[in-house]
């Protein structure tokens, strides 16, 4: 999206809905201050960012193409309108807190068959399709 919104063409996405909204550098954070989740995770997290993720972790760390939560409000401005749906307990919950929140669900709820999270990702989903797509 970050790329779409530097080129001025933002208009070729009707809705962009991220499933996993890792948009910020959240882990590298205090983890004192973290949510249990977060602090069991960060760790890791830190360690996909750096060595799987980034190609250059020291010349990207601030740049808004690895995490879209550090662009400019000019640039996000210009982003396509975006929905992004975050589980209740993920690790990246705190960086997706002005975000749409799915309640009770863990990471990858929206594909655990049987739980109540995923019938509840997927009604919420239909309703997006249904209001901004189609409606």
């Amino acid at each position: 999206m970050v790329l779409l919104a530097q080129h001025g063409e933002s208009e070729i996405v009707k809705l962009a809905i991220p499933g996993v909204p890792m948009v910020d550098d959240y882990c590298f954070s205090d983890p004192l201050v973290m949510t249990v989740e977060e602090r069991k995770d960060h760790l890791m997290m830190r360690k996909i960012w750096k060595h799987y993720i980034a190609a250059d972790w020291e010349a990207q760390k601030h740049d808004p193409h690895l995490f879209p939560g550090k662009a400019s409000e000019e640039l996000l401005e210009k982003f396509p309108p975006t929905i992004m749906m975050e589980a209740e307990f993920d690790m990246c919950i705190t960086e997706a807190t002005r975000l749409v929140v799915i309640p009770g669900s863990p990471h990858g709820g929206s594909v655990l068959q049987g739980m109540g999270v995923c019938k509840l990702y997927w009604e919420t989903m239909d309703t997006i399709a249904k209001e901004y797509i189609h409606g």
